[in-house]
């Protein structure tokens, strides 16, 4: 009964989130560095005048985080034929579980090329839904009685100025939306 309660509070989240980025009002990264699968400091510094595609996952998740995974590898594979220099970025909503090594062996089951994908931890619980919520607008949430974490299923296109340009859902009908939009920040 909880997991269906659980299920039906995150597909209710991921209705609310098509709502989306407020276009009119973009918001821009504070500055943050965590932590990436190889265990080493990534962060806005990193990211500093480069387009980037952000999304939030967590290495156990049994529902929407393995085909969102897939989504960002398959976007990666449509970047690399477009010749686009675009860094992924996912940030896991559930920091006290995925370490580096986790998140490095997860991503592994996608993709072969992570030059230009960091998946990020090393920060608490609260940070993260902090993060989430005053720079993307959406909500993260683990609640106690569950191991699955609560969180939006968009992908988020992040500008040179850090700023985000617009969301997305992860289905691949949204693939040369996302293509079309980075070519326009060129």
């Amino acid at each position: 009964m909880k997991k269906i309660a659980l299920m039906l509070l995150l597909l209710s989240f991921v209705v609310l989130s098509a709502c989306g980025i407020n276009k009119n009002k973009p918001y821009e990264m504070e500055s943050f560095t965590y932590t990436n699968q190889y265990g080493k400091p990534f962060g806005a510094e990193n990211l500093k005048g480069k387009v980037w595609i952000a999304d939030f996952i967590f290495t156990n998740c049994e529902t929407v985080c393995p085909p969102m995974t897939s989504s960002m590898a398959k976007i990666q594979q449509k970047l690399q034929k477009e010749n686009l220099e675009v860094e992924l970025v996912s940030f896991s909503v559930d920091p006290t579980v995925d370490t580096p090594d986790k998140l490095k062996t997860y991503l592994e089951k996608f993709t072969q090329d992570d030059s230009n994908w960091n998946m990020l931890t090393g920060y608490t619980q609260e940070e993260i839904e902090r993060f989430a919520r005053e720079h993307f607008q959406t909500l993260v949430q683990k609640p106690q009685s569950s191991d699955q974490v609560i969180h939006a299923t968009n992908l988020y296109l992040v500008d040179q100025n850090g700023k985000i340009v617009n969301d997305y859902g992860f289905q691949s009908s949204h693939y040369d939306e996302i293509i079309n939009d980075i070519k326009k920040l060129d």
